[in-house]
């Protein structure tokens, strides 16, 4: 049964759908995948091309509408939205250590999140759409970061279900190992520390007294997680966003107070950084990450913890080291490491599952080069210039490699520039899909 919902500008409908957990297996078990619908308010009845949005992640929900804000503003202008809580997430059936303890040991959660990639997301989409708008109507598609490489698997696998794609900050490499992403990653890693020091030099004695103390004594977080110094080192995710280096360094002014003992970690800090650490709100985020890249034809071998090990190959990471020598002490950037798995409480009990994903070799591969050269659906793409997140030179090779890909590059914006553009970067996109710029 569909609810729907008013907010100030637009009308929200729920839907909720039972969908094979395996698609090569539709009469096996099912899970649930739950969807927003959301239209301008007054429009309610308008026959609107839809557009489905697919978030960043992987293991990220879809954002929750409080009115005409951010990107939606500008789509609800021309279509009418699907905003889907990719399976495991949000409102679908989720996927954490409290549900997945109900599916047995670690081999059977790990053979769970096996169907839990784009490809599996995708088939979800085509389903979806044809219960939402029959076999024979197409919809337009929007892909924000991992949605983006969802959107990809998409145009491999079904681009007749498709009018057109948008792709934002999501242009993977197609023969990409997962060694091949961090290899390029760590680099750029170290120029937004370098820009971060440069706008904030005060922030590098700041950054190593705390990264000492926790070298010395790593700290308890507030869930009971645990704070080392390469924890604090993975804050660096946040230097991938626009206003991330401005909130670094108000976190970081916020560290000390003045104990009964002398200096010691202010509460506002410890709260602070859990809620930048934790994966309570998104495990798969964690427990899926490298698995994004697996592809039988291009790593055969699995990724096996990649960030870890490639980071051996950047010894500028190394804090310990750094403090040593009076050096800047490195923030890392999107990596998960396995160390997380042990100073995380929500992740501590999908170790040994996070560990089998890990050494998995068989994973399918994701995109179809063949097909992709002899694209047909118009698509066009945000590239950021400056993007710590996905690699501008993967982006630019994939964008040759698809059939009448349009790119748009800009340094203006950062990976999130269609959250904080104001609808910006989605309009440029759109008026390029019509042929006006």
């Amino acid at each position: 049964m569909s609810t729907a919902s008013r907010l100030p500008g637009i009308v929200t409908t729920d839907h909720v759908f039972q969908l094979p957990l395996d698609h090569a297996a539709p009469q096996g078990e099912q899970i649930e995948v739950y969807a927003r619908e959301v239209v301008a308010a007054g429009r309610e009845r308008d026959d609107l091309p839809w557009l489905l949005f697919l978030q960043g992640g992987p293991g990220g929900k879809a954002a929750r509408p409080l009115g005409r804000d951010a990107w939606l503003d500008r789509a609800l202008d021309d279509y009418r939205v699907l905003l889907l809580d990719q399976r495991g997430t949000g409102r679908s059936t989720p996927a954490t250590r409290q549900t997945l303890a109900r599916r047995g040991g670690a081999g059977e959660q790990a053979d769970y999140l096996a169907h839990f990639r784009a490809d599996s997301i995708v088939r979800d989409a085509e389903l979806i759409r044809h219960r939402l708008l029959g076999w024979d109507r197409r919809w337009s598609v929007l892909g924000q970061s991992f949605g983006g490489f969802c959107t990809l698997t998409y145009l491999s696998i079904a681009p007749d279900g498709l009018t057109e794609a948008f792709i934002t900050g999501g242009l993977s490499g197609l023969r990409s190992s997962a060694d091949d992403v961090y290899r390029a990653a760590y680099p750029r890693v170290v120029r937004k520390n370098e820009g971060h020091y440069a706008w904030f030099p005060q922030d590098v004695e700041a950054v190593r007294r705390i990264a000492a103390h926790l070298a010395a004594t790593p700290a308890t977080l507030p869930d009971g997680g645990l704070l080392t110094v390469e924890a604090f080192q993975a804050l660096g995710m946040m230097l991938g966003g626009g206003s991330g280096s401005g909130a670094l360094h108000h976190l970081l002014e916020e560290a000390w107070v003045e104990g009964p003992d002398g200096p010691e970690l202010s509460d506002t800090f410890r709260y602070g950084v859990q809620a930048k650490l934790s994966f309570a709100e998104g495990p798969l985020y964690a427990v899926l990450h490298e698995s994004i890249y697996g592809q039988r034809s291009v790593d055969q071998g699995g990724t096996t913890w990649s960030a870890e090990r490639i980071r051996a190959e950047f010894p500028e990471f190394d804090a310990r080291a750094a403090l040593e020598t009076g050096a800047p002490v490195l923030f890392t950037g999107e990596m998960i490491y396995p160390w997380m798995f042990d100073t995380d409480p929500a992740l501590r009990p999908l170790k040994e599952t996070a560990d089998l994903l890990a050494a998995r070799s068989d994973w399918p591969d994701l995109y179809d080069a063949e097909r992709l050269a002899a694209n047909e659906v118009p698509v066009v793409a945000a590239v950021y210039h400056d993007d710590m997140y996905v690699d501008t030179a993967d982006s630019l090779e994939t964008a040759r490699a698809v059939r009448g890909l349009r790119t748009w590059i800009t340094n203006e914006w950062e990976h999130d520039g269609l959250r904080v553009s104001g609808g910006k970067v989605l309009d440029r996109l759109i008026r390029m899909a019509r042929g006006e710029v």
